[in-house]
Order: C-alpha cells, then structure tokens, then sequence
C-alpha cells in the first residue's frame, strides 16, 4: 500500500499532461562500498523506486535502508542501527531533474550521458547532488547507470572511533535501473 501511494505522490507531483512520457522502476539495484585497507563493506537493494518525466526531465527516487543486504549479518545490524538509524530515518530520497535534457532522445535507441542535479535526502539531512550518468534506451525502456562518492560526515552519519579505519571517508555508490513506460 505504501508503494502505491509514493506512485500515486509520483503521478501528481509530475502533473497529469497527456503528452508527457513517464518512466517507472520499483526494482533498480543501489549497491554502494566502503573499501578500506582494514575491511570491504558492501550493501545492495533491488528495489529502489524512481519514476522519471521524459518531458521534463524531472526525476524522484526513493530506496528503503532496511532493504540494504550484506554479506554478514553483524554488518547489516551496524549499518541499519549504529549509523543509518533506519528505524529512525527509513528512506533515503533523491528528488531533480536531468540538466541537459536536449542530449537525450528517449524515443530512440541508442547510449546517452546525462547531468543530473537535485536534491539527495540521507539520514534526515538533504544535500544538493549533482552528477553524470548514462542513460541506454533500449526498445522503449531506460537503463540507466550512474556512480557517485557519498561522504558520511555530509549526511552527519557518525563513525565511531573504534571502527573509523574500517569504513572509507567517502561510499561509492552504484545505481543500475530499467525503467519502463508508464500506461
């Protein structure tokens, strides 16, 4: 139920325009890394949510943090509620827009990099986000690519001394999508 009401939020929030084509995913893989010389973390969730405007170019994502998976159990129970206090803060969002929209044409097959600014919300604190991405259509559908470094202490994620060398400054993260037509 929760999932249709942030897609009905979605379908609002980009406006009812006939002519506008709309992307949507609720499965797109974030897999971010800490990779340090004492310990290699890793966390992955296959259901993110993002729904994109081609018209626009507007774009909202949305990712549980409890739906994080490590690869050891301890892991997971630090990450969920020592430092992203997932009970707390159980989403982390990402609301913007592609910024050079004329370089993509989502009614033609082929490979585009796109710019992408908004607003990335973690841990109850919103941070202006910009990076490049690459967006493939393929048959109609979007996949989309990119990467960025999130930095713990931007988000006010903190970091125990005892374990400081075992997380990386900044987390690697890694997006993969295909978002398909809405009808």
């Amino acid at each position: 139920m929760k999932k249709l009401m942030f897609v009905l939020a979605m379908l609002l929030a980009f406006g009812t325009s006939a002519f506008s084509q709309k992307f949507f995913t609720r499965d797109a893989k974030i897999k971010f890394n800490s990779d340090t010389p004492m310990e290699k973390i890793e966390g992955v969730n296959k259901s993110a949510t993002c729904v994109l405007d081609a018209a626009t170019g507007k774009m909202e994502w949305k990712v549980l943090i409890k739906g994080f998976l490590f690869e050891k159990a301890l892991m997971q129970e630090h990450f969920n509620e020592n430092y992203l206090e997932s009970s707390k803060y159980p989403n982390a969002t990402f609301s913007g827009a592609i910024t050079d929209l004329n370089e993509v044409n989502f009614a033609k097959d082929g490979t585009y990099t796109a710019k992408v600014k908004g607003k990335m919300t973690i841990h109850n604190v919103t941070k202006d986000v910009e990076t490049t991405g690459t967006i493939q259509v393929v048959g109609g559908n979007l996949e989309v690519q990119t990467n960025f470094g999130v930095a713990c202490a931007d988000y006010d994620i903190s970091i125990p001394s005892v374990v400081k060398d075992n997380i990386a400054k900044e987390i690697k993260v890694m997006v993969n999508a295909v978002l398909k037509p809405m009808k």
